[in-house]
């Protein structure tokens, strides 16, 4: 069960190395963890720590049924992830063959593509000595084309009537004037060599220093272009496009808001709806507990029956039998005593009627009646002692039966005190691990220390050592004598090793064999409680017998 929710990747917070003898303690922690986690899984069977402990096949096998499913589907999901990480870490420190070819492959059409770009790129043939004087930018564009070799037609428009083509004398004219204007603009430049053009990273900051006035003067005119456009594409458009975007934003604004409210509704009935829930965990928590403290007390009631308290039961259920049964008769009694007073009462306020003097035979019968109302007073008062006499003493019995434990409580008892001593032992064998894991750190990092130490003081002495032969021969008989020391020092620690390893080998041994008596005193204490549930059955059918004869 922990291995299947581990690879569900969820975090029980437990050692998976086996472990062979696991302590109670630790068994009821692994199995309140597992019960614990299952339903953040939202697994659909519920299964209790008592049942994953006592192997209750019932209630285990759907949940391990649902655990190896889940655990499938879960590879399936992650399988593509992990297989594509697994596939990129390997490139990043290995690679294929055909990844080398094609690395090469790459390596040659950058070379290549960097040659061809090399030998096509723009090349500068002539240089204008004077660009200053040139006012027309078209002029500027066509001298800048004519310096790398390019030519470019003339621009203008020629004006003409509407409809009517150029005739062949005007084209004429108009190419000999263009032929005309770069014959003028090549008298004006120079042949260059190969590297003239190359401009340092100096020389261009210059540049721009002197010409930043021309590219504000550029940057300000494109802005203004730039506002021109916009103006006469609103006014085409006339004001719809305003007013479309004052509606859009008030209709979205108002979206906005709707939505808003509806969040803040859903929010306060989120809110409503969790207190609820969370008030009705806490009721249904309760009942819970009520409920299971309930199931234990009656437990300890059915676990308090056995064969020795079984007279002292009979014997207090007898008492309460014959209590209840005094408590009904002195009910009735009470009844019928005021009955017979009232019906005294009644005769005596006809006799009283009937006649004013009464005669010697109604003060006998007077006498008779209060002697008989005294004698059933006096007989209810005793009535009264008994009944209060008995109860006190089904409380004594009540009290002597709850002071004595019974076996399953004194079996209880020894339950939780071996827990709380594996706990402990447990607890202090983690100390002592610790212990060892400070102790070995602090020997690692002093010796770690030792050695930068003497690093350091080698590394500081070397070249002092190095100046003279004499030096240099001191200088390695004592790098000999401290070598020495730490194969020394080296010696002694794998000696104390092996003395550890011994130590932990008998340590190791004794262990098995405690563990061997402690299997055959469980084995040896299951057969004495086998032996004594059939010795009682015997005395039980023995009794039985002679009771029959």
């Amino acid at each position: 069960m922990t291995w299947c929710i581990e690879v569900c990747n969820v975090d029980i917070d437990v050692d998976l190395l086996f472990q062979e003898n696991l302590t109670i303690g630790q068994k009821i922690s692994l199995t309140e963890k597992i019960v614990a986690v299952l339903p953040k899984m939202k697994c659909p069977h519920r299964i209790e720590p008592h049942q994953i402990q006592g192997l209750d096949f019932i209630h285990i096998f759907p949940v391990i049924q649902w655990l190896v499913k889940r655990a499938i589907e879960t590879r399936e999901e992650t399988g593509d992830y992990i297989r594509a990480f697994s596939v990129s870490q390997f490139h990043k420190n290995y690679e294929t063959p055909e990844d080398i070819t094609s690395k090469l492959l790459k390596e040659k059409m950058a070379v290549s593509y960097g040659e061809i770009k090399e030998v096509y790129r723009p090349q500068r043939l002539f240089r204008y000595h004077a660009p200053e004087k040139l006012k027309d930018e078209e002029v500027r564009v066509q001298t800048t084309l004519l310096e790398y070799g390019k030519k470019l037609g003339s621009t203008k428009i020629t004006e003409s009537k509407e409809g009517e083509q150029p005739s062949e004398a005007e084209k004429n004219a108009q190419k000999a004037e263009e032929e005309s204007r770069i014959q003028n603009l090549m008298k004006s430049m120079s042949v260059t060599n190969e590297h003239e053009g190359k401009l340092t990273a100096s020389q261009v900051g210059s540049i721009v220093g002197l010409q930043s006035g021309e590219i504000q003067q550029v940057a300000s005119e494109f802005a203004e272009k730039q506002a021109e456009l916009a103006n006469e594409e609103m006014g085409e458009r006339g004001l719809s496009g305003i007013q479309y975007h004052k509606r859009t934003v008030a209709s979205l604004t108002k979206q906005i808001t709707e939505k808003e409210g509806k969040v803040a509704e859903v929010e306060a009935t989120n809110i409503n709806l969790k207190t609820a829930y969370q008030e009705s965990q806490t009721r249904l928590r309760n009942l819970q507990n009520t409920y299971k403290d309930m199931m234990k007390e009656m437990k300890v009631l059915e676990e308090a029956e056995n064969d020795d308290n079984k007279n002292l039961l009979e014997t207090l259920r007898s008492l309460v039998a014959t209590n209840e049964t005094l408590k009904k008769q002195e009910q009735e009694f009470r009844n019928h005593c005021k009955e017979e007073l009232a019906r005294l009462k009644a005769q005596i306020e006809e006799i009283k009627a009937s006649s004013d003097e009464g005669s010697s035979e109604d003060m006998e019968y007077r006498e008779m009646v209060e002697k008989q109302y005294n004698a059933d007073k006096e007989k209810l008062q005793k009535i009264r002692m008994l009944l209060a006499r008995k109860n006190r003493e089904i409380a004594t019995l009540q009290r002597k039966f709850d002071e004595v434990p019974s076996r399953a409580e004194l079996s209880q008892y020894q339950k939780r005190f071996v827990e709380l001593y594996n706990q402990v032992a447990a607890k202090h064998k983690e100390t002592l691990q610790f212990y060892t894991l400070y102790n070995t750190l602090e020997d690692t990092r002093m010796y770690i220390m030792k050695e930068v130490d003497l690093l350091n003081s080698i590394q500081e002495n070397f070249t002092e050592a190095m100046a003279s032969q004499a030096s240099k021969v001191e200088f390695l008989s004592q790098l000999e004598t401290i070598v020495e020391r730490i194969l020394q020092n080296k010696t002694k620690i794998e000696k104390k090793k092996l003395e550890e390893k011994k130590q932990r080998d008998m340590l190791n041994d004794q262990l098995l064999d405690l563990i061997e008596k402690q299997r055959l005193y469980f084995k040896t204490v299951k057969d004495f409680k086998e032996e004594c549930r059939k010795n009682e059955i015997l005395v039980s059918k023995l009794k039985e017998k002679n009771k029959g004869r």
